[in-house]
């Protein structure tokens, strides 16, 4: 019963947001589609799942495990940290600290997920604000970087 009362929650948030969605309007035409569709397509797709959930079989699932549950909210919590810190902490070290928290919650050893954090954070960095020319905030690393 829990999953239908989600998939009911679900389907009131995608309409709400399918009707904020359709008033997009962009000041200049960069795109043939323009930035409605993008958002539509994909809240169309979450309604089409949303009503499968509320109406599909009754299906009995097994327990989920507490542990579970936990290192599901954890991960919320460090993916809405890193999203938060974004902006003031800069984009290397948002994603630096990200990628190794999430490594830690899956079980990576902490030297290969600092390892991967550096070699992801930097390598990124790089490749959208030079190659790609994507500029994304360095926060406190300004002093080393310049602007």
């Amino acid at each position: 019963m829990l999953t239908r009362y989600f998939a009911l929650i679900l389907l009131i948030i995608s309409a709400v947001l399918m009707l904020i969605a359709k008033n997009f309007i962009s000041p200049f035409n960069y795109d043939p589609v323009g930035p409605r569709a993008y958002p539509l397509l994909l809240l169309i797709l979450l309604s089409g799942c949303s009503l499968w959930l509320l109406f599909k079989p009754k299906i009995s699932l097994p327990a989920i495990p507490k542990m579970l549950i936990i290192r599901a909210i954890i991960c919320v919590i460090i993916l809405l940290s890193y999203a938060f810190l974004f902006q003031p902490a800069g984009f290397i070290l948002s994603s630096l600290l990200a990628i190794f928290s999430l490594g830690i919650l899956f079980g990576g050893a902490p030297i290969y997920c600092a390892l991967t954090g550096i070699i992801m954070s930097i390598s990124l960095f790089i490749l959208f604000d030079s190659i790609l020319d994507v500029p994304l905030p360095l926060g406190i690393l300004t002093f080393i970087f310049g602007s």
